[in-house]
Parts: structure tokens; sequence; C-alpha cells
């Protein structure tokens, strides 16, 4: 029979209901695709106010780092990806690191949304499943909320104009001015670096095969990296969009019973992103986790500000600040 102390610690390794439910669901889906499964969640729409901590970043290859250790990598993966996408440094590394264990043997579920480097994850995989509920998006890289095709656009424009009419260059002076030295350079090697990678990732895995690939990613690329056709980076695409330009898309729909599972699991980290302070979970189907959790701290406020003790900008009340911080500093199992 076992002790208090015994008990205490069995309880503490079951973890939360949130964390049985998710290795219940994430382990029927594995025995249903004979296949290694990691979840890839971040907690964006959930707690928006974490901003980029909540994005893809170099700190999520110590979570991918923890739950591929262990696993029989001949079985393959199965990458369960909800993210707004993030870093493109970041998601090279993560990319490099999948391929160097799965050698491209990697599929890519979508539930939801994989937005951005998201998309750029899921390009680089060997095919990508969606439901009709599912999207991804447009690959252009942003410089904060301006895109980097924008600010060319905004640079071509004034040189046209300018050389037709040389008394607009007051007004255009006045908006490039807006722009730091040498922006105008960086944009165009982030376009470049963003592309050239999407180009090879599809190239080696997903497209291998297909009969003129070099035209079919020219046209991916200029679907989902050129903002003059998208027109907006947060633009969703749908799976028959994503189908039409070229991506080797699998419906969900096609088998119910993955389907299901692959919603279960949606669903309960969904449950979990809501319900706790957790804002990223990257975990395989051992049991094995990765958790990332946002706490609040309340800002004494000065005499004279209002008894909400929080500070204020235009007479409104600001949030409490979030502190980002992983569970003991340490990779954990959930």
């Amino acid at each position: 029979m076992p002790n208090w102390s015994e008990l205490v610690k069995e309880i503490g390794q079951l973890g939360s209901p949130y964390d049985i439910l998710r290795r219940k669901y994430i382990q029927d889906l594995a025995r249903y695709t004979k296949r290694n499964v990691i979840c890839y969640y971040s907690g964006w729409l959930q707690k928006p106010e974490l901003g980029m901590a909540a994005a893809v970043n170099d700190t999520d290859k110590n979570g991918l780092m923890t739950t591929i250790n262990g696993l029989d990598v001949s079985k393959g993966l199965d990458l369960v990806l909800h993210t707004p996408g993030g870093d493109t440094a970041a998601t090279e590394s993560i990319v490099d690191y999948l391929w160097s264990n799965f050698k491209g043997n990697v599929r890519c579920f979508v539930p939801q949304m994989a937005m951005s480097a998201g998309t750029m994850i899921a390009c680089s995989c060997r095919e990508i499943w969606m439901g009709k509920h599912s999207s991804l998006g447009p690959i252009d890289p942003q410089f904060g909320n301006i895109p980097a095709h924008g600010v060319i656009e905004e640079f071509e424009r004034a040189y046209n104009e300018i050389v037709n009419d040389p008394r607009t260059v007051p007004i255009w002076q006045a908006v490039i001015a807006k722009y730091p030295p040498a922006f105008y350079g960086e944009c165009k090697k982030a376009i470049e670096w963003s592309t050239t990678l999407v180009d090879g990732w599809l190239k080696r895995n997903m497209l291998l095969t297909t009969q003129n690939c070099d035209d079919v990613v020219a046209s991916i690329l200029r679907e989902l990296g050129d903002h003059s056709v998208n027109l907006a980076h947060n633009r969703h695409l749908s799976s028959s969009k994503c189908k039409e330009i070229g991506l080797a898309i699998f419906d969900l729909e096609s088998d119910q019973k993955l389907q299901d599972k692959v919603l279960s699991v949606h669903h309960i980290y969904f449950h979990t992103l809501s319900s706790t302070p957790a804002f990223k979970i990257i975990e395989n189907n051992n049991g094995m986790a990765f958790i990332l959790q946002a706490q609040q701290v309340m800002v004494a406020a000065p005499p004279g500000l209002p008894p909400t003790g929080f500070p204020q900008i235009g007479g409104l009340p600001l949030p409490p600040l979030p502190i980002v911080e992983p569970l003991g500093n340490e990779p954990t199992e959930g």
C-alpha cells in the first residue's frame, strides 16, 4: 500500500485533468496512425496580450528537443500545428531540426490555423492535412505590422512619381523619411530569405516528384509570398485554395475517424489554453511536454490614479503586465 508521500508524488505525476485528457487523446491519435505525434500549440487567440512570446521563437527548439528525444524516428512524425507564425530564423532552425531527425517523413495536421511562419513549417512537410475549417496564411515577411512588400512598393512608387514629376519630391520626402536607414534593403533581403527557404523545402520534400516542379513551386510562392496577390498578411487560405495553388493537401473529411481524433486533440488544447496559465505547449504521445505559462502581476498605482491600481493611458486602465516564464525554467513533463 502506498504511503502518504508516495500518493502525493503519484498525484503530481498524473497532473491536472487537462494534462490527463491531452495525453489520452494524443495517445489515441498515435495508436490510430501508428506514427509519432507531436502537438505544437500556441495560445495567441486566448492570450493575445503576450504578443511575440506566443509566436514561433527560438525557445520552441527546446520544446521540440524535449519531445523528440526518445522517439522511434523510423515511425515518422505527425505534427499537429496551431500557431500565428513568428521569427523566420527560428522557423528555419526548427525545420532543419525536424529534417535532421525525420528526413522529411513528417505530416502536418492543421486543425484550425497555421499562419505565416506556421505555413512555412507546413510547407516543409511531406503533406498537409486540413479540414474545411482549416486555414494557412501568406508568408510575406513583416517588420512589426509593416509588410516588407508594401515598403518596396512604396519606395518604387515614390521613385517613379519623382522621375515623372519632380514637384512630388516634398510629398514623398515626408513619406520616405519615416523609414530608418537601410530599411528598403532589409525588406528585400527578408523577402528573398523567406522565399528561398520555402522554395528549397517544397522541392526537397512535398513536391520532390511533381512534374514541372519548378513551375509549380514558383506559382505557390507567388500566391503565398507576394503581398500584391494575397493583399493582407492575415488572409485565411482555405484547404481548397491551398490545393488549387499546388500544395499537397489531404482532406481530414476523407477519414472520419482520423478527423474525429485530430479535432478531439485540438479541442482539449483549446480548453487547456483557455482555462490555465499555459500559453504554449509542445507535447508528444508519450506524455512528454514542454509548457510555457503566463503569470499575471498587479502593479501598484501611484497616488492619484484610480483605485484599480492599473497605470493609465488616455484615461483607460491597462491590464496587468504578463510575465513569461517556463515551468521551473526547464522542460517539464505535463
